[in-house]
This record gives structure tokens, sequence and C-alpha cells, in this order.
């Protein structure tokens, strides 16, 4: 080593010996604070994930990374700054992305640039959303083409259907559903010729639901649990005082992921056979890579994770929400270098 290196090198050990020392009792950590979901082995890895592979397909496109951005916004001028930076992220790092509601779509395109996204991100997958009340009203009144329309505008992928009755309820001005979306989904499936996946918004999926979606030849089941963003809360602030005072207790009702994963892998170890679903998205109190690779490694069926207001945050500014994409996808890396998820 020449003297240069040498004392190069001397310097930063100095210096990370300093930031030891000064850092000693800020980095110690109780019992308490663990996380007892994972093993930690150190000796059965190295650093080296070149090649590691985590790829998935959803909707005939392929993801190099089993992260997804799920359905936020539409409607508004801030979403076309959103919407096209998110794409960008997507074709920069093969993720997958739902879009905000495309109500608005179905018969106008005064918005439809907003939406106009594909191009940024054409080898990855791109759904449109709608919701299951307008499922149920294109299907009264045999409007389905539309969907197929608005698809091949945004040469989309496929299609999401959130299933928000509690939220419409909640909704001031919300819409009135008036059959079972089990109902609606399985009409919509029998004329589609897309892929559709079917999500929650913030509630998730009660047994019997999950079980009765399993079944259906679905591209995925996007869990939407209790824990993350919930849109029957917004509603509900949005109400008038006395109402949202009356209606507040309801705001405890949902499932999170941890309680579907246990009704997901019980129909899988009892009724394999009858699950037509290919895929599960674990979202909604999904706070980071450690969340999705747990539940990703517990699930039995393929199955990705999903994050929107962590997304969200970042969206504005593509060089933060560049940084921030990379270390998710970093730490799912560690994740697997270092980590056994305990059973």
């Amino acid at each position: 080593m020449s003297k240069n290196l040498k004392k190069e090198a001397d310097q930063q050990a100095a210096e990370r010996k300093k930031d030891h020392i000064a850092m000693a009792l800020e980095s110690s950590m109780s019992i308490v604070e663990g996380d007892r979901r994972f093993s930690y082995e150190p000796m059965l890895n190295g650093h080296t994930v070149e090649d590691l592979d985590l790829s998935i397909e959803i909707a005939g496109k392929t993801m190099r990374h089993p992260l997804w951005i799920s359905s936020m916004t539409g409607g508004t001028e801030k979403a076309n700054t959103i919407n096209h930076n998110l794409a960008r992220l997507c074709g920069e790092y093969g993720l997958g992305m739902g879009l905000g509601s495309c109500r608005q779509l179905l018969y106008e395109d005064k918005r439809l640039s907003e939406f106009d996204v594909k191009h940024l991100m054409p080898d990855s997958p791109l759904m449109i959303n709608l919701g299951i009340a307008q499922i149920e009203e294109l299907i009264k009144t045999n409007e389905l083409a539309v969907i197929d329309r608005l698809i091949e505008k945004l040469s989309a992928d496929g299609l999401i259907i959130h299933i928000n009755p509690l939220q419409e309820w909640m909704q001031p001005e919300g819409d009135r559903i008036k059959v079972a979306p089990i109902t609606t989904v399985q009409k919509l499936l029998e004329q589609a010729s897309y892929p559709v996946m079917v999500k929650e918004v913030g509630q998730g999926f009660g047994r019997e639901s999950i079980e009765a979606l399993l079944k259906l030849p679905i591209e995925a089941i996007d869990l939407a649990g209790y824990g993350g963003t919930n849109f029957s809360k917004l509603e509900l602030l949005r109400s008038d005082a006395q109402r949202a005072e009356s209606f507040k207790p309801v705001l405890r009702l949902g499932h999170t992921c941890e309680e579907m994963l246990g009704y997901i892998t019980d129909m899988y170890q009892l009724q394999s056979a009858k699950i037509q679903c290919k895929k599960v998205v674990f979202s909604g109190g999904i706070k980071g890579f450690l969340d999705g690779y747990y539940f990703i490694n517990r699930c039995p069926m393929p199955s990705i994770y999903a994050q929107a207001s962590a997304f969200l945050k970042y969206a504005m500014d593509y060089d933060k929400l560049k940084a921030f994409a990379e270390l998710e996808i970093e730490g799912m890396q560690m994740s697997h270098a270092l980590l056994k998820v305990k059973t």
C-alpha cells in the first residue's frame, strides 16, 4: 500500500472510530425492540446478490422486483406529475403500478393525458382502476365495452376493481351498491378479455370474502388490509361532526394482512384444487421491505407487496422517489441474504 493510500485509510479509520464512540450510547437497543419474525443468519451468505432473481409475472408483464405501486390518485393537476413520475420509476426498475380511479375517463378524454403513462413503462405491468359501483352500473347498462376501449387507449395490461362498500357508505355523496360485489365480479369475468385484479381500500377482506375471491380466475387479490391508508376514515372525516362521531367506531373494523394470510393459508391447505386466483398482493399496513419479505415468504401462493402512501410521499420529486425505491430494492436483497422467516 502506498504512503498516501495508507494515510487516507488511517484517517478514515480514525473518523469511523470517533463516530463509534460518539454514537455508542445512542445505538443500544432494548430486547423489546427486536423483530421476532426473523432468524438472522450471518453465516450463510455474503453480500453478493447479483444472481438473485426476484422477478414475477403480473398481467403478462415481468416485474424485476416484487414491489407494486398501489392505486392512489387521479383527476387532479398534481396527479399528472405523480403518475408520470411513478410510471417512469416503474419503467426504470421493473416495478408494477395501478392507476388511480379512472372513473372520469369512462365517457370523456379530458384528463386522459394524466393517466397516459404506459410509454414510460412499456415492459412493466400497468392496470387501470375502477370501482365496483361503476362495474355494477356498466353491467346494468350493457356498456362493459367502454372498459376495453379505455384499456386500449391507455395501452394498459388489465383492470383493477376496487371493492369499497364501506367507503361508499361513509362518503357523503357515495354510490349505493345494489348487487353483491362477488356477483358483479363474476359477471364481469364472463365477458372480460383482460386480466382482472380485485382490491379493497383499507379494511381488507373477511374469511368468506377471501375464499370466494380465491375461487375466481383473477390475476390477483390486493388485500389492502387494515392498518394502512383507510379511505372509509378519509370519507368520514369529510362528513358533518354528528355523523362522524356516530360512525367513529366503524373505523375499527377490518382485517390485517397477518389475519388474511391465515385465511389464505387455510384455504390453500384444505381446498387448493378450488383456487383459481393466480397471485396475492400484500398491502395495507406494509411499512417497508421487511414486512414485504415476511409476507411473501409466508404466503403459500406467488405474491408481491405493495405500498401507496410511502411512494406518494416522494412522488413529486423524481430524485427522492428513485432514492426511496432503490432503498426498498436493496432492503429486499439484504433480507434474502441474511434473514430467514420463522415458521
